[in-house]
């Protein structure tokens, strides 16, 4: 909105200077000449005694010319669009029209977060006169683009932007844009003559949603709702209600801080990984990354949950892309990796579950997890039709007992681990369904061997289990060992051996 200005002197006529003028926008059809230059006729000299081009507010105080009998003032726009407002005042001293700036009128910045700044500004001593006090209020402008040096200025540069936002819904009616996003209807869309004369109370209920937007005459405000990681200008404009002016303080800009990034902690081929929650811990979850070895960048993800009613999700992503989100429980899950060099897990408490009560850093939730680079595999390994253990009453003797369980088409190491109960153990038992064979004693181990079976119907595998105590219970437990993934346990079967043969 660059306007040039310019003052000159002439005579023979007086024209009094005790009035104040808004120009509205000039129209370049327009021939009509000012009234100064329609009222001077004759001969006479001219001399220009001030001269200013710029788009920020500018005064000029000079002393009277005993010669000079007209002040002529000429205001040219180098933009069309362009509106302007002239303040004449007449006598010596100071008129008091505009508020007065401290004689360090920077805007400062106290604080930055996230979402929010703090800011400060010196008083202006225009506050001081009691009298006049409450007709002023300090109003703060946020935006994206840069600073105003001006009211005026601010006014222009949102109604242009607002012009833009129009032009853009029309094109595209699900689109909304807006340039300054937290504070969408700022003070000035209805700023008039009637909203500067009212009482501060009534401007600050009106405008009390937009937090400091136009907050009165304290110097310290907080904006908050940005958005982190963005640089914002800030802009500080005194108010004069009464008589209709401002002034500006010089603004200022802040960046606000990034996102706190969450440590992630790269899974390593094969290794086992248990993920704990507490009550009391991260919100986030728990954040981990896998880079699966060799071309085919493919691999598998196990997970189960143990030990915990809470449901607990699973997210897997890559650069930026969510490509698999389900629940975890008790049973093993299973995610296939492919066609990606790495991969962001995110592990997370469901939310949606209600709390229930427990001491604060009591073991909530605990979830085993394992990733696998899969060599040349084209998809998840099969899972056994079921996981039930059975035994056959008519081949159970005094020191022997014979188990059966599904296999599955793929060739795997089955392992049978047994625990003694004693004679007057119960028919109940066994091991929780997470822990592994890497929890298992050695001298537990009965056997191992191999097993596969093309068809899945007929994939039923059996072994006798020998050198057991006469009408002795014992627990049996058969876990599936594979290369690719965490080890599955089958349920727990209880058998007691025949007392009498």
């Amino acid at each position: 909105m660059p306007i040039n200005g310019a003052l000159a002197k002439t005579s023979p006529h007086l024209l009094p200077a005790h009035q104040r003028s808004s120009m509205a926008r000039p129209d370049s059809r327009s021939t009509k000449k000012s009234m100064p230059e329609v009222w001077w006729r004759g001969p006479g000299t001219e001399a220009k005694i001030h001269t200013y081009t710029g788009n920020a507010m500018n005064t000029y105080t000079g002393p009277s010319y005993a010669p000079a009998s007209i002040y002529i003032l000429r205001l040219q726009s180098k933009d069309q669009d362009t509106r302007a407002t002239v303040y004449l005042h007449e006598g010596s001293g100071t008129s008091w029209a505009f508020p007065q700036l401290p004689s360090d009128s920077r805007v400062h910045t106290l604080g930055v977060g996230m979402t929010s700044v703090t800011l400060s500004w010196a008083p202006s001593a225009s506050l001081k006169r009691l009298h006049t006090q409450r007709s002023y209020d300090y109003c703060v402008l946020v935006n994206r683009k840069h600073n105003y040096r001006n009211l005026c200025a601010a006014q222009e540069g949102i109604r242009k932007e607002r012009e833009k936002d129009k032009k853009r819904e029309k094109k595209d009616k699900r689109r909304k844009v807006t340039v300054w996003p937290i504070l969408k209807d700022w003070w000035w869309q209805q700023w008039d003559a009637d909203t500067e004369l009212r009482s501060p109370a009534a401007l600050r209920d009106d405008y009390g949603h937009l937090q400091c937007a136009c907050k009165g005459t304290e110097s310290v405000c907080t904006v908050s709702e940005l958005v982190p990681d963005t640089q914002y200008y800030f802009d500080v404009f005194l108010i004069d209600r009464l008589n209709g002016t401002s002034a500006a303080y010089t603004g200022t800009f802040a960046q606000t801080h990034e996102e706190a990034r969450p440590a992630i902690t790269p899974l390593r081929e094969g290794e086992l990984q248990w993920v704990t929650f507490r009550d009391g811990g991260s919100t986030s979850g728990e954040f981990f990354s896998f880079r699966p070895r060799g071309w085919q960048q493919s691999g598998l993800l196990t997970l189960q949950s143990c030990g915990s009613s809470e449901k607990i999700n699973v997210t897997v992503s890559s650069k930026g892309k969510e490509l698999s989100s389900q629940a975890v429980g008790e049973n093993l899950a299973q995610i296939w990796l492919q066609g990606s060099p790495s991969y962001l897990i995110h592990l997370e408490k469901d939310g949606t579950a209600a709390p229930r009560q427990a001491a604060p850093g009591v073991l909530k939730a605990s979830v085993k997890m394992q990733a696998s680079s899969t060599y040349h595999r084209q998809g998840i390994p099969s899972l056994p039709s079921t996981l039930q253990i059975k035994s056959f009453n008519r081949l159970r003797s005094c020191e022997s007992v014979t188990l059966a369980w599904m296999g599955t088409e793929e060739r795997s190491l089955y392992c049978v681990y047994r625990q003694r109960l004693g004679k007057g153990g119960g028919e109940k038992g066994g091991t929780a369904p997470c822990l592994g064979p890497e929890s298992r004693s050695d001298t537990e181990r009965v056997l191992c061997k191999y097993f596969q079976e093309l068809n899945p119907r007929r994939a039923v595998t059996t072994a006798v289990i020998g050198g057991l105590e006469p009408g002795v219970a014992y627990i049996f437990d058969v876990y599936l060992m594979r290369r690719w993934g965490i080890p599955i346990k089958y349920s727990s079967k209880t058998v007691r051996t025949r007392k009498e043969c």
